[in-house]
């Protein structure tokens, strides 16, 4: 595998994460959010899969985000009869949103970039190494 192949993979999986990092931030951004109407459904949790892609184009494996789907666990339930928010019985639904899993998942999430970034930083300096040695 040449070294631009390698940087044109670990740039897909930039990319990649880039977007689970945001949907990430999204979902801890909503996890204290409630509905507006009493008894709706609030922000539900989203979770996204990958997929590898070949890029015909450079000849390179690639990975690309291939679904966004919605968390179908159970929402949490809080006793709050004077929430306007509230439903008959005086609960209001929250998201199914727990951040800590959330925080566990960008710092997976951002090791993951990392990695990908230091597989591009060191076929960069592969390259630079292999001009001067050309010199």
């Amino acid at each position: 595998m040449d070294l631009e192949k390698a940087m044109m993979t670990s740039a897909s999986g930039l990319r990649a994460q880039t977007a689970r990092m945001r949907l990430i931030a999204e979902n801890i951004a909503n996890a204290n959010s409630s509905s507006t109407t009493p008894g709706a459904d609030p922000y539900r949790r989203k979770v996204m899969t990958f997929a590898q892609a070949f890029d015909q184009a450079n000849g390179t494996q690639t990975v690309r985000v291939d679904k966004i789907m919605t968390d179908k666990t159970p929402f949490r339930q809080k006793y709050d009869p004077g929430n306007p928010s509230a439903d008959g019985q005086g609960y209001v639904k929250l998201p199914n949103v727990n951040s800590l899993i959330e925080m566990v998942d960008m710092k997976e999430a951002q090791r993951t970039y990392k990695a990908n970034l230091t597989v591009i930083e060191t076929a960069k300096h592969m390259i630079s190494r292999t001009v001067d040695l050309l010199r």
